[in-house]
């Protein structure tokens, strides 16, 4: 009887514990992983505590500050600052201006995470709050806007990512100063029907010299590339796109070298353009007239909409990832 009494002390201490440990166990494993979630819930939110980065290998504390440039009209803004352990601001890889759509404001980019994911692998993103378009009448005024934001932060060959209405601010920026780009990330805008072929092609002519320089990107691939032209061909004109369809998440990927004449001291002005699988009016309008561009290379994102970066963050994400990683390794930065 008494051993019997002993096993039940035994059983119940046994089940005591089992209990204990389920309790505990989530708050053990929450600890341990604390650090992890405070870098994703930086990509997430744009604030965390100092730690590693995607890019950075030391701690580096990124803060995300809001500015406002005065004039007529002022210019509201956000931008990231990068920071090391001793305090000392980090120098970008290239810096990266985002515009916005009708319906969003530069506060979208923070809450899409997609700030903080460009300050965390080392680029340095300032995202401006546009006027109302019909307050700035002209192409050339927008044009003088975005060039007034440009010079007052000393933005210096910035890659420009321009959605939806957006267009009639950076298209204009486009036809008459590429130079001043290092690239340009077109997510359906607005206003590309405006320009003509010519004009298209005449942006390559801003930077036509007799000397042949690569532009060059490698896209990640998860499948075997398909080749429309082979690597020596590639230099047997001075536009030839060799490109490869790549499947990456749920998105198709370009992934090429692109070859053609330009400036020993200004590339020429690579572009992205986005869109959303499901956008059969802006977006198929918008790719139909930038594929006039010399070089650009082509991202469709399965399952989106018009504003194809809210409605499938992860896959634009990694498209412009990588297509800025291309131009950091290639060509160079004047930062």
């Amino acid at each position: 009887m008494h051993f019997f009494r002993n096993r039940l002390v035994v059983l119940g201490l046994v089940l005591l514990a089992t209990v204990l440990l389920y309790l505990l166990l989530p708050a053990i494993r929450q600890g341990s992983m604390e650090p992890f979630l405070n870098v994703r819930r930086m990509g997430l939110t744009g604030g965390s505590p100092t730690a590693p980065t995607a890019k950075f290998s030391k701690p580096v504390n990124i803060t995300i500050r809001t500015g406002q440039l005065a004039g007529d009209p002022p210019l509201s803004f956000r931008e990231t600052i990068s920071v090391d352990a001793a305090g000392k601001k980090m120098q970008p890889r290239l810096q990266v201006v985002l515009l916005h759509g009708q319906a969003f404001t530069s506060k979208t980019w923070e809450d899409l995470g997609t700030l903080a994911l460009l300050a965390s692998h080392g680029y340095q993103a300032l995202a401006l709050d546009l006027p109302d378009s019909e307050l700035v009448k002209t192409d050339q005024n927008r044009t003088n806007l975005l060039l007034r934001f440009l010079d007052s932060l000393e933005v210096q060959a910035p890659v420009l990512i321009s959605p939806s209405m957006s267009g009639r601010f950076s298209l204009p920026l486009l036809m008459l100063h590429s130079s001043r780009l290092r690239g340009f990330v077109a997510v359906a805008p607005v206003g590309t029907k405006l320009y003509s072929e010519q004009q298209y092609h005449n942006i390559q002519a801003l930077h036509v010299e007799h000397r042949m320089c690569p532009v060059a990107w490698k896209l990640p691939v998860r499948v075997q590339a398909i080749p429309l032209l082979t690597v020596d061909d590639r230099f047997q004109g001075a536009a030839h796109n060799w490109l490869s369809i790549a499947w990456v998440g749920r998105a198709w990927i370009g992934q090429g070298v692109l070859g053609s004449l330009c400036t020993s001291d200004l590339s020429c002005t690579p572009t992205l353009i986005v869109f959303g699988a499901l956008d059969g009016s802006l977006g198929t309008q918008s790719l139909k007239n930038l594929s006039q561009l010399p070089h650009h290379t082509v991202v469709r994102i399965d399952g989106a909409k018009h504003a194809c970066y809210m409605d499938k963050p992860r896959e634009f994400h990694q498209a412009l990832l990588t297509f800025l990683s291309g131009l950091t390794v290639t060509g160079t930065s004047s930062l």
